[in-house]
Order: structure tokens, then C-alpha cells, then sequence
């Protein structure tokens, strides 16, 4: 009997041992994942978010110039290329488009596949609302664009105070316009994401024409207004409706520098889109990103291990009856 216990002991070991890889299994789980930088971002609005004016620029296809939304995409795909979810960057800005092309194009649903789960939007739009006028001015001022200079000896000065005053109606009624425009973004990007929002404020490129300070001065006070739309609007009514970025005062005593008015272009150089793409970067990086990836979970019994562990124990029990059968027979011999 003892030799018979002993062989059953020892099969049972040596089918566990033989079986012990896959008597265990592992189902797959979803688990929530802390990112650094969003996994998905969305860029927006006009020619500076698109990367006008720079080596490589295509209005057909945004993803081969030095922008910085590629500065920006290349870097964040970069630190999530070993992680399971991914890095997805849509840039869907368009050239020349004002704060009521960029509704339109929201209204028209053609990026609400872009917009959907995406983890941040980051919009530069409104230039177009109101630099058109304020270089008319320009023009009507003495600015000769095709010369790219100033014609001080035609210059009227009572003529261009009055022709300041009566571009600042146009201006103003513009500036109203993208106040209530800027509104209707943040509530229809509200509509189809639940990522933050960022809105870049406006520098001032006028800025270049340092020895015309009249329009220097006028163009700042109207882009001042334009940026003060942007930061009240951020908070309001106690509610927050999106993160700024003030690309406007980063800029400030360095357009000349940073944006293309040497040649009598008002983007931003390639200079200057690294400095937005810090700004943006640093701002970015304060968010709380995650993704949801699946693992494998923790080590348990298969149903297969769980009934082999039973006709084991079942054995056993019989060999234990045995025995106990055997050793009283024993005992009455």
C-alpha cells in the first residue's frame, strides 16, 4: 500500500510538473495610463497655425514645413513611441481663414472625426479679422506695399489722423464680431471634445515699422483690445472655458526679429515658430493626459488546472479510505 501511495504521490508531482506551464493563465484588462503629453492633439485656425511663409509649406498638406504644430507633433511623437496608445496630431488649419471661416468649417462636421477623443485643441485664430484693415491703413497712411517702405514725403498728417479714426469704427465693429465668434468656437469645440482648449493671443507685426509711430501705437492699442478679448473670455462667469497662450506679449519687442516683416510678411519665421512651439510645449505639459491600454492581468488556475486539483483530491480521498480500510483489517487479524 505504502508503494502504491508513494507512485500515486510521485505521478501526481510529476504530471504537475510537466502540466505547471499551462495550468495558469492570464485574461487581458483594460488599465488607465499617465501620459506626459496629450496622445491626441488637434490644431486650428489660420495661416500662422498652418505654417505659412516657411520652407516646405504646402496649403494641400500642413505635415513638411518647421510649424510649430510639427514641432510640436515630431517632439510628442518622439516621447510616446513605446507606449501602447499611440501619438496622433491632426493639424487643420487653414491659410487666410477668419474666426467665421473657422466656425463654418467646424459647422460643416468635416473635423468632428479629428475632434473626436481628442485630448487638446490648440487654436490660433482672429488675425485675419482685423490685420487686413489695420495694413489698409497702412496703404492709406503711405505705405507702399509693392516698395515695402514708407512714402513720408506723400504723407498727409492731418489725413492719416482722420484716416486712423475712421479705420478704428471698422476695426472696433471687427472686434466685437470676433468676441462673440470666439464664444460660439469654445461652445462648439465643447460639442465635440472633452479635451482642453488653448487660444493663442495676437502679436503685433506692425510693430516692424518702428519709425511710423503713429501706426505702431494704433496698431497696438487695437491689438491690445483683440488680446484682452482672449484673456477675459478665458474665465468668465466663474467658469473656466480655455487655457491662453500669450504668444502676443512673448512677441512683443521681438517681431522684427521673430516674424517675417523684413521681407513684408507678417508670419512668423522659423525663429518664431519655435518660440511658439515652446510656448505651446510648456503649457501642454501642464495637463493630465492618460490612455487606456489593455494588459494582461494577474495569474490565475484554469478551469482545466481547477479539475485536474479536483480528481486529484479525489484520488487522495479514496487512497486515504484505503488505508484506513487496510491498516483496521490489519488490526482484527
Amino acid at each position: 500500500m505504502k508503494k502504491r501511495i508513494t507512485a500515486f504521490v510521485t505521478a501526481c508531482a510529476a504530471v504537475f510538473g510537466l502540466c505547471s506551464c499551462t495550468l495558469k493563465e492570464r485574461d487581458m484588462v483594460e488599465e488607465t495610463k499617465k501620459l506626459p503629453v496629450p496622445p491626441k492633439l488637434v490644431f486650428l485656425g489660420d495661416s500662422i497655425a498652418a505654417g505659412y511663409g516657411l520652407e516646405g509649406y504646402d496649403k494641400s498638406d500642413l505635415y513638411h514645413c518647421d510649424s510649430y504644430a510639427n514641432i510640436i507633433g515630431s517632439d510628442y511623437a518622439a516621447v510616446l513611441a513605446n507606449e501602447d496608445c499611440g501619438f496622433i496630431m491632426k493639424n487643420d488649419a487653414v491659410s487666410g481663414n477668419t474666426s467665421q471661416d473657422l466656425i463654418d468649417l467646424l459647422d460643416s462636421g468635416n473635423i468632428d472625426e479629428d475632434l473626436k477623443d481628442s485630448d487638446a485643441v490648440v487654436v490660433s485664430i482672429g488675425g485675419n479679422d482685423i490685420l487686413h484693415i489695420i495694413f489698409s491703413a497702412a496703404e492709406d497712411l503711405g505705405w507702399d506695399k509693392n516698395a515695402g517702405d514708407f512714402d513720408f514725403d506723400r504723407i498727409n498728417f492731418k489725413d492719416a489722423l482722420s484716416s486712423l479714426t475712421s479705420m478704428s469704427d471698422e476695426i472696433d465693429d471687427a472686434l466685437k464680431g470676433y468676441e462673440t465668434n470666439l464664444a460660439l468656437i469654445e461652445q462648439k469645440l465643447r460639442d465635440r471634445t472633452d479635451g482642453e482648449i488653448y487660444i493663442q493671443t495676437l502679436y503685433n507685426p506692425v510693430e516692424y515699422f518702428s519709425d511710423w509711430k503713429m501706426l505702431v501705437d494704433y496698431a497696438d492699442g487695437k491689438i491690445d483690445t483683440f488680446n484682452d478679448i482672449v484673456k477675459d473670455s478665458a474665465e468668465k462667469d466663474g467658469k473656466h472655458h480655455y487655457t491662453v497662450i500669450d504668444v502676443g506679449s512673448r512677441f512683443e519687442g521681438q517681431n522684427a526679429d521673430l516674424t517675417n516683416m523684413a521681407d513684408y510678411d507678417i508670419h512668423p519665421n522659423a525663429e518664431g515658430h519655435k518660440v511658439i512651439a515652446e510656448m505651446v510645449d510648456a503649457e501642454l505639459r501642464k495637463g493630465d493626459y492618460s490612455c487606456t491600454v489593455t494588459v494582461p492581468g494577474e495569474a490565475h488556475w484554469t478551469s482545466a488546472a481547477k479539475g485536474l486539483f479536483v480528481g486529484i483530491a479525489a484520488v487522495a480521498v479514496i487512497l486515504v479510505i484505503g488505508v484506513v480500510i487496510f491498516v483496521m483489517k490489519k488490526k482484527q487479524r
